[in-house]
C-alpha cells in the first residue's frame, strides 16, 4: 500500500476534486491519498466524488481552518 499526500490548500471548487481526480489516476486500487485542503466545500464534494467514483473514504475532518480526506482508491482508478 503507497499512502500519499495532495495538498490543495488555497484552491477553490471545483479545483481540490480536479486535483484529486488527477492524482488518483496515478495511483493503483489500495493505495491511500491524503487530500489537504482550506477550501470548506471540499469536506462534502471530494467524499461525494468518492462515492461516484468507487474510492472509499477513510476520514474526512475539518481542523483548523483545513478539510482532511483520507481515501482509498477504489478498482476504477485508471
Amino acid at each position: 500500500m503507497n499512502v500519499q499526500t495532495l495538498d490543495v490548500r488555497h484552491l477553490l471548487c471545483p479545483l481540490p476534486v480536479i486535483r484529486t481526480q488527477q492524482k488518483v489516476k496515478e495511483l493503483i486500487p489500495g493505495d491511500v491519498l491524503e487530500v489537504i485542503s482550506t477550501d470548506p466545500g471540499a469536506l462534502n464534494d471530494i467524499p461525494a466524488w468518492c462515492r461516484v467514483n468507487g474510492h472509499r473514504v477513510l476520514k474526512a475532518t475539518e481542523r483548523d481552518r483545513e478539510v482532511v480526506v483520507r481515501l482509498e482508491v477504489g478498482k476504477t482508478a485508471n
